[in-house]
């Protein structure tokens, strides 16, 4: 990592290790992260895959506590299709395929979408179902359709959605054009993007309270570890019964289009922070943050914060939350200055969608997409 004062030094569990845990989540304000030493695990060929139906949140948090406590699984997630119908995932590393498996891909434009074709499964199946899939296609079963958000393009453009038009469509459909043309289009203010990590215990409230305000669907449901406190990642401050281990929670991703006013919208994401904090959650800092900084930093020990800055010479960096604030009042007077003929037009349905397939284009980034599939 290289310090404020321009110094590199080494960090790892055990050599500077207060700065380690610390400057995880802290989005740089610590210093600059250059090179990371990972520890690898043994790729196999497949991975064998089980879709395991649920028909409501709880049933969801019960099989997730359940699959998380099993070591022999290497993978758990989970879909929310609706408030009654879902999947949790499991995964398990294999070289070795099983009699009466069969193997599926996700990359090409012939293969269907992954979080489709796990409701097609849990549809067609009342019980847990388990087909084998390469391990590379596996890691990046999400990047067509960038989890569900590709299906937001099509609404957008009031756009038939069928096979026959994801696979005419495929180049746009990978998570990079996507998130390219989403931001280049202006969309992504009106876009909730979120990931909102609860207690198990809190999450199924959580998710009657999003099924009413934003009516968003799917949700993504991923267990979290825990990391030693104090840090800048959503945290519980609940142990277990043992005392020394930190409860783990719940990520919830939350993706879809939010009110389309902007006073409106921001309204939204203020009111689901606040109910996130009423049910013990955090979110993550990437995303539109809009908590004042009183707010943002009863969630966190500033003082620990503060005088990790200053131990480490981080002072003359932004601040995290400097860092991770919308500045609604600059956003306002961004847009009222930007409020032109032309400027209103790109904004305008269809024109900014056209603007943001546009910057996509320009970004070459689909030509990556096709070497990955080939």
């Amino acid at each position: 990592m290289v310090l404020a004062n321009g110094e590199v030094v080494k960090i790892s569990p055990t050599e500077k290790a207060d700065l380690f845990n610390g400057a995880a989540g802290a989005v740089g304000s610590m210093g600059v992260t250059t090179m990371v030493e990972l520890q690898l695990h043994e790729a196999k060929q497949y991975v064998e895959t089980t879709y395991h139906p649920v028909s409501s949140m709880s049933e969801a948090t019960t099989k997730l506590k359940e699959f998380t406590s099993q070591s022999d699984l290497d993978y758990v997630d989970g879909i929310m299709f609706s408030k009654n119908q879902g999947a949790i995932i499991t995964g398990r590393m294999t070289d070795e395929l099983k009699t009466g498996i069969s193997t599926q891909n996700f990359s090409h434009a012939k293969d269907p979408w992954f979080y489709l074709h796990v409701q097609d499964k849990i549809t067609a199946n009342a019980g847990p179902t388990t087909e084998a899939v390469p391990l590379a296609e596996y890691l990046f079963r999400y990047d067509r359709g960038g989890f569900w958000v590709g299906t937001s393009a099509f609404d957008y453009f009031k756009f038939p959605f069928n096979k026959l038009t994801r696979w005419w469509l495929d180049d746009f459909l990978h998570t990079r054009m996507l998130y390219t043309a989403l931001h280049a289009s202006g969309q992504s203010k009106k876009y909730v993007v979120q990931d909102l990590a609860l207690p198990y215990d809190t999450a199924d409230e959580f998710v009657n309270y999003t099924d009413e305000a934003f009516g968003i669907y799917p949700l993504w449901l991923c267990p979290l570890k825990q990391n030693p406190l104090p840090n800048m990642h959503p945290q519980s401050k609940e142990y277990e019964a043992d005392g020394k281990t930190l409860k783990q929670m719940l990520n919830i991703g939350l993706w879809g289009f939010g009110p389309q006013n902007h006073p409106d919208f921001v309204k939204a994401n203020r009111d689901l922070e606040h109910k996130l904090r009423e049910l013990g959650g955090m979110k993550w800092l990437y995303a539109h943050t809009y908590y004042d900084e009183h707010e943002f930093w009863q969630m966190f020990d500033r003082k620990w914060y503060d005088n990790l800055r200053v131990k480490y010479g981080a002072t003359t960096l932004p601040s995290v939350y400097d860092k991770v604030k919308v500045d609604v009042e600059a956003e306002k007077r961004a847009e009222d200055a930007n409020a032109t003929y032309w400027g209103s037009l790109l904004k305008s349905w269809p024109f900014g969608g056209f603007y943001g397939i546009k910057k996509a284009i320009a970004s070459k980034t689909y030509i990556a997409a096709r070497k990955a599939a080939w």
